[in-house]
């Protein structure tokens, strides 16, 4: 889907672009005996969930966020692969190099997905449309992926474009067309309307967007509450002043959902270490050390918690799992257990750290354990006592 319409440069333009099912279009590509036929990126064993699935998987109604178990039953035949966060990393690096051609304005929300404001880059590029047609074929070219883009000026209506256009289109909507753009479109689209407020606003008798537009901001306030109300008529017509923040990755982490629940503190620490030294590998390979650490449990009823404490800036392996074991051996229930995760507060990029790693007696250690996983995997090699399941 390819809408063309003429932007104009004294217009603030925001950019929404979104890789289509981003994590299976990258294994796709890498294996062509994938290509065509349903993928599903995650969900393995007993208790998998869906990272995401490729469009073909889509059609049996496979959704990210659904079990495993469920989306075999949806399409029998769907390939599963486990994830690979290393490459898509990678690859969302090479499209962010893409991005920062235009702007430098870029507000990242996952690897796959950014806004950008290009409202200053207009004149030297030729306007919103022409930036996000250089954008999606530079991106073909470099990454031999899809994305679908919005153009508008707003982030919402930029995002619902970019929504609107997939799979591998683009929809530019003209400033003071919004209106008419967003009328046909479901409610869904609306940000901050969940399934039970899409329930209560379908039993008050809207359907789309064009229904709470018509409605006026007195009526919606007085089925829906002024906050609700407001934010619902705002939004209709395509009013969103929010600004596009640019700003690094706050956290990385890493987290495993048993096959089986774990019962042993023992066990529960290796896995902690294996998690530990997948979160220091990204954080150097980042050049960013991370000021704070966080251990999530899950329980088998699926309740959740999390215990967190604050870390002088590090990139060490070692460091980092000895302060999640201590949370972790803090916060444990003494019950068993369904998922364990590890995730690390990024500190800001000025923050030096060769107060950690390079004084430490294991520099030289930690570089050669980079380089083999670097050329052959992450499970190639490791510490001692972490659990490699």
């Amino acid at each position: 889907m390819f809408i063309s319409i003429r932007m104009y440069s004294n217009f603030c333009m925001i950019i929404h672009a979104d890789m289509d099912a981003f994590y299976a279009a990258v294994e796709q590509r890498d294996n062509p005996r994938l290509r065509g036929r349903p993928v599903v990126v995650g969900g393995g064993g007993r208790r998998g969930v869906v990272s995401t699935c490729s469009y073909e998987a889509r059609v049996f109604g496979i959704r990210s966020a659904m079990t495993g178990a469920r989306a075999q039953v949806l399409c029998p035949h769907a390939v599963f692969v486990s994830p690979r966060m290393e490459v898509y990393q990678q690859v969302s690096g090479q499209i962010h190099a893409i991005f920062t051609r235009y702007t430098p304005l870029i507000e990242p929300i996952a690897l796959d997905e950014a806004f950008l404001d290009v409202t200053g880059s207009q004149r030297l590029f030729g306007g919103g449309e022409a930036i996000a047609v250089r954008i999606r074929n530079e991106i073909q070219a470099d990454t031999q992926l899809a994305v679908s883009v919005g153009v508008a000026q707003s982030k919402f209506v930029a995002k619902v474009a970019s929504e609107e256009s997939k799979p591998d289109g683009l929809i530019v909507v003209d400033p003071g067309t919004e209106f008419e753009f967003l009328q046909p479109l479901p409610l869904s689209r609306i940000w901050g309307a969940g399934p039970v407020a899409q329930e209560r606003m379908h039993r008050l008798g809207f359907q789309t967007i064009g229904d709470l537009q018509r409605a006026g901001l007195k009526r919606l306030e007085g089925l829906l509450g002024d906050n609700a109300g407001s934010h619902y008529h705002r939004l209709s017509h395509g009013l969103d002043r929010r600004k596009v923040i640019t700003r690094a990755a706050q956290s990385v982490s890493h987290e495993r959902t048993f096959d089986f629940d774990m019962y042993s503190r023992e066990e529960c620490h290796q896995v902690l270490f294996e998690l530990s030294e997948r979160v220091a590998r990204r954080l150097r390979k980042m050049g960013r050390p991370c000021c704070g650490i966080r251990v999530k449990f899950r329980y088998p009823d699926f309740e959740t918690a999390t215990r967190q404490c604050r870390l002088q800036p590090s990139t060490d392996d070692v460091t980092l799992f000895v302060a999640a074991r201590r949370l972790f051996d803090e916060g444990w229930k003494d019950k068993p257990l369904r998922l364990l995760g590890v995730a690390a507060d990024v500190a800001d990029s000025g923050t030096c750290t060769q107060s950690d790693l390079f004084a430490s007696a294991r520099p030289a250690l930690i570089r050669a354990l980079d380089r083999i996983k670097d050329r052959h995997g992450e499970r190639a090699i490791g510490f001692a006592g972490a659990h490699r399941g």
